[in-house]
């Protein structure tokens, strides 16, 4: 009969295994140390985060999305991470997806069984339409959800590029993706509850993976978040600060250049440091891709 060998963040923490006869302050202390040890497991896999994203970069060029699949809290951080861009880089939501194992109820209840299996997993991936252009990106704590696994499976047959993340080194994952990404967090203060280190670091990766394939693609101008949509009044005020910041205006010139470039930030950037009128700098953006520093050298050559 075959055994079951514990992974990692199945182990028990030694250092945690007495933390219900602990004060409150210790407690949480105890869970600071091990959070801390996250980012040291994400600075090490730095190389091959740098390379997904050039990846991911360039079949986005090509015309292909990023799509997230996962299961529980894996395939929760996977739909937060894809609901973020729109809002923050201005995205179609069609560019950054995510599939989580049991649906839109999993987001709020735990659907587990679906995650057992992987012929659901290859049935959902072929509903989501991928192509050679497409990044499936696989997130499992484990690295063995078989849900993950069906899916990745079935990208392979399409020619989609294929990054697995999880938190165990050596697993079934690691063996079927182009790329992967093990940030390993080691054990858990609560044995197995990888809603925790190995949750924040997968988190941390997937910020890493939007945010820089964002600034390649260049929705941001510097750390200006400047493909924003600002859709309420938080935004709009943020909108105001992003164009004074970029342009050197006063609260309301950049408020005024803002109306009079219809709310795009882009635009109103471009408009005031090439000193172009806004259906100009428009244009130039078309040209430029949407790249404020190249459409700033098209101003300046034009």
């Amino acid at each position: 009969m075959a055994t079951h060998t514990q992974t990692d963040t199945e182990q028990v923490n030694p250092a945690a295994s007495q933390i219900d006869q602990l004060d409150t302050f210790q407690m949480v202390q105890i869970i600071n140390a091990e959070d801390a040890k996250v980012a040291g497991a994400v600075r090490a896999e730095l190389p091959q985060i740098a390379a997904a994203i050039d990846q991911i970069v360039a079949r986005l060029r090509a015309g292909g999305r990023l799509i997230y699949i996962g299961a529980g809290t894996s395939g929760r951080l996977g739909v937060l991470d894809a609901s973020e861009c729109p809002p923050t880089f201005n995205t179609p939501p069609s560019l950054v997806m995510a599939q989580i194992a049991g649906g839109e109820i999993a987001m709020t209840q735990s659907v587990e069984e679906v995650e057992d299996n992987a012929e659901v997993g290859k049935g959902d991936a072929s509903k989501l339409g991928l192509s050679a252009n497409d990044v499936l990106v696989g997130i499992a704590a484990s690295g063995s959800t078989p849900y993950v696994l069906g899916a990745i499976a079935y990208a392979v047959t399409v020619g989609a590029y294929t990054i697995g993340l999880a938190c165990n080194p050596h697993t079934p994952l690691s063996r079927a993706v182009d790329l992967m990404i093990a940030p390993l967090v080691g054990p858990e203060v609560i044995s197995g509850s990888t809603r925790m280190k190995a949750g924040t670091a997968q988190k941390m990766v997937l910020n890493m993976l939007s945010t820089g394939t964002m600034i390649k693609l260049g929705r941001t101008f510097g750390n200006l978040m400047v493909d924003m949509r600002p859709i309420n009044a938080k935004l709009r005020r943020r909108a105001i600060q992003i164009v004074q910041e970029a342009t050197g205006l006063d609260t309301n010139a950049a408020a005024d250049l803002l109306q009079l470039c219809d709310d795009e930030t882009k635009t109103a950037i471009v408009a005031a440091l090439a000193a172009v009128e806004p259906n100009v700098a428009r244009t130039r953006l078309e040209e430029a891709e949407g790249i404020v520093r190249k459409a700033l050298v098209l101003t300046t050559s034009a």
